[in-house]
């Protein structure tokens, strides 16, 4: 995967492990940009899931990290947006074949359920992890057809 500027995004349960995320990107040099938010008082995941969306679709941000309690109120949001394919992963082995079959360009971690040694885990395989094409390629653009 080609890295640019990370986009990093949270809710309230993600925020700690957003802590996290930051300073295992900051230790690797990668640039990010951070959408929120920015404490653990309750809050709204779409107020930063959208924006990180957009950031996506734009090209100012690639690849995307988001991050809630159980991973889906993000996912499900990100996933509205035409060019944003976000993949909701728990463990190394789902974050590498969400690239690699998937071509995921948003990885979504569920705050609540994995540790921050997981998550680095995760992140490694992420940024790793090439789309693979071929069978894969066709199936990704059958995605975006019903998204016209």
């Amino acid at each position: 995967m080609e890295i640019k500027t990370v986009g990093v995004a949270c809710d309230h349960a993600g925020y700690p492990l957003k802590q996290f995320v930051i300073q295992y990107l900051e230790e690797h040099k990668y640039a990010y940009k951070d959408f929120g938010c920015n404490s653990d008082l309750s809050c709204d995941y779409p107020d930063y899931a959208h924006p990180l969306a957009e950031a996506i679709e734009s090209g100012e941000v690639y690849p995307g990290i988001a991050i809630c309690g159980s991973g889906e109120g993000m996912a499900i949001t990100l996933n509205k947006h035409q060019g944003v394919r976000a993949g909701l992963v728990w463990n190394k082995d789902v974050a590498e074949l969400t690239r690699q079959h998937n071509d995921a360009n948003v990885i979504v971690l569920p705050g609540r359920f994995i540790d921050n040694k997981t998550a680095a885990k995760i992140l490694d395989e992420f940024f790793k992890a090439s789309f693979e094409g071929g069978r894969h390629e066709r199936r990704v653009k059958k995605i975006a057809i019903q998204q016209d």
